[in-house]
């Protein structure tokens, strides 16, 4: 991580360097949940990708640096963070198209689009449930306004015929995200993520696909670090989460 001139933003390395962003220095951070969200999509060349919520573009173009030749979109309701985003993909030889804008209100050119893929990483906390965070983009970020059926309807919206939603979330808000899949969603899929051997998932990944009809389905967990307990100095990641977290492979999907 390194300071910017004005130490407003830091710029920060993903993926072992290969992917360098630039971020607010205070407020909202992408992390490793971006990161395997990017890795758990199965976008092929020529396919095209709606991100929701993109932040400064972690989940984003994660994914380009591992999948080349697709078409990418964008939406980030805060323009600090678009602007990021749009820097972000020049700095890094990628082209996307950046949206400003509400995720319920998307601009008619938008709406006009279908997408082979839509990704989101919704705010983790219900803003109904608790106090709101000092830092206003921090706490849109974790929070916001919108609710968890307006993500998912506005992602079924963009999905084209047999499209797929793939989604992060926190585990606690994985009732929240269920609720919000209707009927037009199906072969509903949930991979628990838990961060050691013998712990509850925290998190989970949820998959969708537009016009699918295959039963619901619970997956094993996958989990993040290597035995039950932190035993050295560094970071313990199981190797396949390292190899997403490093290399930019893709997510150890369970069978």
């Amino acid at each position: 991580m390194t300071s910017t001139s004005d130490n407003n933003t830091t710029l920060d390395a993903f993926l072992g360097g290969q992917l360098t962003l630039e971020q607010p220095a205070k407020g909202y951070r992408a992390g490793v949940d971006p990161v395997l969200l990017a890795a758990a999509v199965p976008a092929k060349a020529g396919q095209s990708v709606l991100e929701l919520g993109c932040g400064t573009g972690a989940a984003l173009f994660c994914l380009a640096n591992r999948v080349a030749g697709l078409s990418l979109t964008g939406v980030e309701i805060q323009p600090d963070y678009a602007d990021l985003c749009r820097s972000n993909a020049v700095r890094n030889g990628i082209a996307a198209d950046i949206h400003t804008a509400d995720l319920r209100a998307l601009p008619a050119d938008l709406r006009a689009m279908s997408f082979d893929h839509v990704i989101a990483n919704p705010p983790y906390f219900d803003r109904s449930q608790g106090n709101a965070s000092a830092t206003p983009d921090r706490d849109m970020a974790f929070a916001g306004p919108t609710a968890m059926t307006d993500w998912i309807d506005a992602a079924t919206r963009r999905l084209r015929p047999k499209g797929q939603l793939t989604l992060i979330q926190k585990a606690p808000r994985l009732k929240d995200c269920l609720q919000a899949i209707d009927d037009r969603l199906g072969t509903v899929t949930v991979i628990p993520i838990a961060g050691r051997t013998g712990r509850d998932a925290d998190r989970v990944l949820i998959t969708a696909i537009k016009g699918g009809r295959a039963p619901f389905r619970l997956t094993s967990p996958v989990v993040l670090h290597d035995g039950d307990r932190h035993m050295r100095d560094g970071e313990d990641y199981a190797p396949a989460i390292r190899d997403v977290l490093r290399d930019g492979a893709a997510f150890p999907m369970p069978d």
